[in-house]
């Protein structure tokens, strides 16, 4: 390279590599929605278009007619040449990959649009120039959407090669197709709008494609501004090149001012294809974190790197820096320069392995923790506290980095300073050293605070992917944290606007809002109904319904060994409706059941045990009273309704005998069945032989189940005779017990749907009128569903608020 008369060498290769960047796809994504708008207004509201096009011309269109046709004249000349510039700036510029690229895109935008109800209809342009040049000859390429489509796409495939001021000249000259238009002839052609769309689409995905290198480098714009500050540079090597990050260049300088003896710097320049990640990344965390977790975003790289530079500037001046900027300019062509010396001291990995012993070693971390404890007296957060940006020179601790850093640091801000000091010196030290000498240097209350923030949400990935085991070696920091602290648990910080629950809450939200659509639609027929019911049957049903959350309750306050609270557990039913209703299969329930045992003082695999216990007594039971009412139902009673055909049996026989195969002979499935599934089978089987000892507790248990199921029963058989009856309660129940059993498999949540197709149709075969039928099941459901369900949701919340889930 060759720079105001001097030959300096580069060693290395300055191309970046080829890669899509964030604009790349954002450009896709805004064509891709600028040509869905243009084919929604030009198939919906063309006619208000047209007309409010009119309207925006009778205002804008002062012009004569005559002078209307020479701007037409001159703006179609100019759109002609258009491409045939480009081609040349092209060559000028010796692009010459380039232009496979420019033919591809003009070539792909003209046949996109030249395909019709016929087939391809090739373009009819003349371009034998009259004797007089007129509109007349102009309209051809003007009105021709394929014109259009084809500048659009050359150009969005050129664009990000040519220069700047040229780039916006033309795009300008391009967009002024509309306005023209109106001036005009009033209406701007839709076709030609489409053209604009579909060029621009095209484009966009060929540079999405083929991926775009940044632009040139220039490095001699770099030489010029570091001569001006004292730095005459001799030679550049090219220590990594640009790509997510800068491009980083070693540059030896044999001239520099008197007071900075440096023979090397490290010049670091930014390219404008960095600044849009990392917009979307700040703005990303800005929506899923607290304000003030984070530095604010910034508008320009500019202002990224010079702060960048100021708290550098911050941290030399109380003596902490490794390295501070020595210049930072805006070079050409939109790059950033931020040039800097060699960092002093060692790297404090290898600090580490130097240290004789253990007292050396205690030093060193004291060091460590002290010097943050400094920065932090300042109200400096530096934010990037990784082992590289750690140096270490003659006993002092002198950090580097500074990208993240924040003059004014808020308190949450240093705790994230804390836990990442943690993290890194317990990689290195071990957990206990680091643990203890941070204790020592921040008192044991703001440790314990900080290590809160030991999660994936809190800790950066860049800190943590600098261990290959980072979820385990925070846990253990956490738990060395408890320990010293006295306490069991450490609480992990919520660092995100939206905790896991209350994500978990919107799902169920959704859900509840899913599953209540069909019903909902329902709703004016059933109310007409109610007019001729029953309010004391209906009251009654309501009442009995009850029955199934005490029976509930009692069921698993046996099976939990009486070690929680009844009461809790009865308040906890009615939370569990609505988890269990917005969950297909009732999933939602059980865990939450799990959970509520583990917060009440059972371990996980107990708290496990006691649900799987109750649900198998729960269908147990069930089945028991299945048979039971089937016999006394007599002969009278057809049960044939509810038998499958053969043809579903055998899809059900073939179904289970594929599942029984998979567990055969595939070994993940066997290794599940046999590490978890089996302790879980043990832990039930041990606690079914206690209960056959236990006399007291097996009947609380099987009679807690049997409630359950009878309180439904008697709910539905309540809301039969609530609209005048005409059958037994054996019949209903036995509909509730069969027709219930087969729409738990639906996997709609809470079978809404299933259990009222079911029930209907089992009612309906029992000689039960539709008109009883459809309105006795649909206020089943309110009584036993969604009253319960909107009673469930704040109730929950109660739980959570008082910490019982």
């Amino acid at each position: 390279m060759r720079v105001d008369g001097r030959e300096i060498p580069v060693t290395g290769s300055l191309l970046p590599p080829l890669h899509r960047r964030t604009s790349d796809i954002m450009r896709v994504a805004i064509a891709a929605v600028l040509l869905g708008g243009v084919i929604a207004g030009s198939l919906i509201t063309r006619s208000q278009w047209d007309a409010l096009e009119t309207s925006v011309s009778n205002i804008v269109g002062v012009l004569s007619p005559s002078l209307s046709d020479t701007v037409y004249l001159l703006y179609g000349i100019a759109i002609l040449a258009l491409p045939f510039a480009i081609l040349i700036g092209l060559i000028v510029g010796r692009r010459w990959k380039l232009l496979a690229g420019y033919a591809a895109a003009g070539l792909c935008a003209g046949v996109a649009l030249s395909f019709t109800g016929t087939g391809l209809a090739a373009p009819k342009w003349h371009l034998d120039v009259p004797d007089r040049l007129d509109a007349t000859f102009l309209s051809q390429f003007l009105d021709d959407p394929r014109w259009i489509a084809m500048l659009a796409a050359v150009l969005t495939v050129s664009g990000p090669w040519l220069p700047k001021k040229w780039r916006r000249a033309w795009w300008t000259l391009l967009l002024l197709f509309a306005p023209i238009h109106l001036i005009v002839s009033s209406i701007v052609p839709a076709r030609s709008m489409l053209g604009l769309a579909v060029g621009y689409l095209i484009g966009a995905v060929i540079v999405l494609a083929v991926g775009t290198p940044a632009l040139e480098v220039p490095l001699d714009s770099a030489v010029r501004v570091l001569a001006r500050r004292g730095y005459r540079v001799t030679a550049f090597r090219v220590v990594s090149p640009s790509g997510i990050g800068p491009l980083v260049m070693s540059a030896a300088i044999d001239k520099a001012p008197d007071d900075e003896p440096f023979d090397e710097l490290v010049v670091e320049l930014y390219g404008q294809n960095q600044r849009s990640s990392g917009a979307i990344r700040q703005t990303f965390r800005w929506i899923s974190f607290r304000n003030r977790e984070t530095p604010p975003p910034y508008g320009s790289l500019r202002r990224a790197v010079e702060h960048r530079a100021l708290m550098g500037i911050a941290f030399a001046d109380i003596g902490l820096a490794s390295s501070k900027a020595v210049a930072i300019s805006v070079l050409d062509r939109g790059w950033e320069m931020y040039a800097r010396p060699s960092p002093r001291g060692i790297p404090l990995a290898v600090a580490v392995e130097n240290q004789a012993g253990e007292e050396e070693s205690t030093k060193l971390i004291d060091a460590l923790w002290q010097t943050l404890h400094t920065a932090h007296v300042h109200q400096m957060a530096h934010g990037d506290l990784r082992a590289s940006e750690i140096r270490v020179e003659g006993g002092t601790i002198l950090f580097g980095g500074y990208a993240y850093s924040e003059f004014g640091a808020t308190e949450v801000q240093m705790q994230s300073d804390n836990a990442q000091l943690l993290f890194a010196t317990a990689s290195l030290f071990g957990v206990d050293a680091a643990v203890d000498a941070a204790i020592r240097a921040q008192g044991a209350d703001t440790i314990l605070a900080a290590s809160g923030r030991l999660t994936t949400a809190a800790l950066p990935n860049r800190i943590r992917r600098t261990v290959t085991d980072s979820a385990k070696l925070m846990t253990e920091i956490r738990d060395e944290v408890g320990a010293k602290n006295g306490i069991e648990k450490v609480a992990p910080a919520q660092v995100t606007r939206f905790s896991r629950n209350q994500l978990i809450q919107l799902v169920l939200l959704i859900g509840l809002v899913y599953v209540a659509y069909p019903f909902i639609s329902q709703v004016p027929a059933f109310i007409t109904e109610l007019k001729t019911a029953n309010w004391w049957w209906a009251l009654l049903g309501l009442g009995v319904s009850a029955l199934t959350y005490v029976g509930a309750a009692a069921a698993l306050w046996a099976c939990a060994s009486s070690m929680v609270s009844y009461r809790n557990l009865l308040i906890m039913q009615v939370a569990n409706t609505f988890a269990a209703t917005t969950t297909p299969a009732g999933v939602g329930g059980l865990a939450l059941s799990v959970r509520f045992l583990q917060k009440g003082g059972l371990g996980t695999v107990r708290a496990t045990a006691a649900v799987a216990l109750q649900q198998t007594v729960q269908v147990v039971t069930h089945v028991g009273l299945l048979i039971f009412f089937s016999i006394v139902a007599g002969r009278d009673t057809n049960l044939s309704h509810f038998i499958p055909g053969s043809t579903v049996l055998y899809l059900a026989g073939g179904v289970a005998l594929g599942v029984l195969g998979a567990f055969m002979f595939i070994p993940k499935l066997r290794g599940w069945l046999r590490d978890d599934l089996r302790p879980q089978i043990t832990e039930v089987l041990g606690e079914l032989s206690q209960l056959a000892r236990n006399p007291t507790r097996f009947l609380i248990i099987v009679g807690g189940s049997a409630a359950t199921t009878l309180g439904a029963a008697l709910a539905l058989w309540a809301s039969v005779e609530a609209f005048g009856g005409g059958t037994t309660f054996i019949t209903v129940t036995i509909v509730t017990m069969i027709g219930g059993t087969l729409a738990s498999a639906a996997p709609t949540p809470g079978g809404v749907g299933a259990v009222e197709a079911a029930l209907i149709g089992g009612l309906s075969a029992f000689g039960l009128p539709a008109s009883i039928a459809v309105p006795s099941v649909l206020l089943y459901r309110v009584l036993t569903c969604w009253l319960p369900v909107f009673c469930g949701w704040p109730t929950l919340r109660w739980l959570q608020k008082n910490d019982m889930v």
